[in-house]
């Protein structure tokens, strides 16, 4: 018996044009339509199931045409694998879809081949950042549709990153630099209240403008950083919390606005970096995590009290912090061994060799 005298699959009609033309939906109970391909075609069935399994995963599907990449896209970003994503994660690969899509959303997915994913590479080239944070997007997308059987193949296997450029990243903040920034921003100031939020908790500036008194029990901050999901807990001292009780604070936040409002990490960036320059400091907010960190790693703290701290994992970058430490104290007492051979009258260690008289 052929598709075309057999009757219609389960949640799928026909309906005819004022032409005449008969179009083929699938819809399950009151769920979104969706078009498939003529009752009969080869592609009929394999769409259908397609369409019968995201319905059964309460998977709605997107506008966009079947098939395409911004189909593709659609579909992934109601996937565990996207939800299941940190908030910051998300909003970054929205960004770099949003351009997938402007610039190849109308593209089969079948016809994305590795070098064409190594070209959105080196379209990027001129900021590596962005290049890997379209690798990373794309990653995600290929990855979990070989998983899910919508492709045979992974574009983006063994496509290389691009080289991490040899600079020291953001700059850390120095003991001046904080002296300059509280000298113009006084106790009870929203500026003052911002820099010893970020200083006292070392916290990112995604988790530094949700922080607030509800999170501090017992002299510790607890809260679950945005970027890895991890809990942290941050000593406070009773310094800091006078500071925030001297204001002026946010009634769920301690970083707000001129409002009392909370701030996103957006405005929050925009505002600090305007109270920087204020002060005649150059650099960011992440400069004063590395300041702290720096501060707590020469106080003695180990590897894993750092990572407990800043919420790192791995060991990777707290040991950045304990090595570097670790070369200044060593340079110190080696220097200090060499003053003692090169001058051993300041050293005091032995007494000065006489002068004898040829007389």
């Amino acid at each position: 018996m052929s598709d075309m005298t057999r009757k219609l699959p389960q949640f799928c009609y026909r309906e005819t044009s004022r032409h005449g033309t008969a179009r083929y939906y699938f819809r399950r109970g009151k769920g979104a339509r969706q078009r498939l391909p003529d009752f009969g075609h080869p592609d009929f069935w394999p769409a259908y199931e397609q369409a019968r399994t995201q319905s059964l995963q309460g998977i709605r599907p997107p506008r966009a045409a079947l098939g395409t990449l911004e189909w593709l896209i659609g579909i992934y970003r109601q996937s565990s694998a996207y939800t299941g994503l940190s908030a910051a994660t998300r909003r970054q690969r929205d960004n770099i879809f949003g351009n997938v899509i402007k610039k190849a959303g109308g593209v089969s997915y079948a016809d994305i081949t590795r070098a064409v994913i190594v070209t959105g590479r080196e379209d990027r080239a001129a900021t590596p950042a962005q290049a890997r944070n379209f690798l990373d997007a794309m990653r995600g997308l290929f990855r979990w549709a070989l998983e899910s059987d919508l492709v045979q193949v992974d574009p983006t296997a063994q496509v290389k990153n691009p080289r991490r450029p040899k600079a020291a990243g953001f700059k850390a903040w120095t003991v001046d630099d904080a002296e300059a920034y509280c000298k113009r921003w006084p106790i009870g100031t929203h500026e003052r209240v911002w820099f010893e939020v970020l200083i006292n908790t070392g916290l990112r500036r995604g988790d530094a403008v949700r922080a607030g008194r509800q999170h501090v029990r017992d002299g510790t901050l607890v809260i679950q950083t945005e970027k890895t999901g991890m809990h942290v807990a941050i000593p406070v001292t009773d310094g800091f919390l006078s500071l925030m009780k001297a204001g002026p604070t946010g009634d769920l936040t301690f970083i707000c606005g001129e409002r009392g409002l909370p701030l996103t990490k957006e405005s929050f960036g925009n505002l600090f970096r305007k109270a920087c320059a204020a002060a005649g400091v150059d650099k960011s907010a992440h400069g004063i995590r590395k300041l702290a960190a720096t501060r707590i790693a020469e106080a003695g703290a180990t590897v894993a009290e750092l990572e407990a701290i800043f919420g790192w994992t791995g060991g990777t970058m707290a040991s950045l912090y304990t090595k570097t430490v670790d070369r200044t104290r060593l340079a110190r007492q080696g220097m200090e061994r060499l003053r003692n051979t090169n001058a051993p009258h300041l050293a005091g260690s032995r007494p000065s060799p006489s002068i004898k008289s040829d007389g």
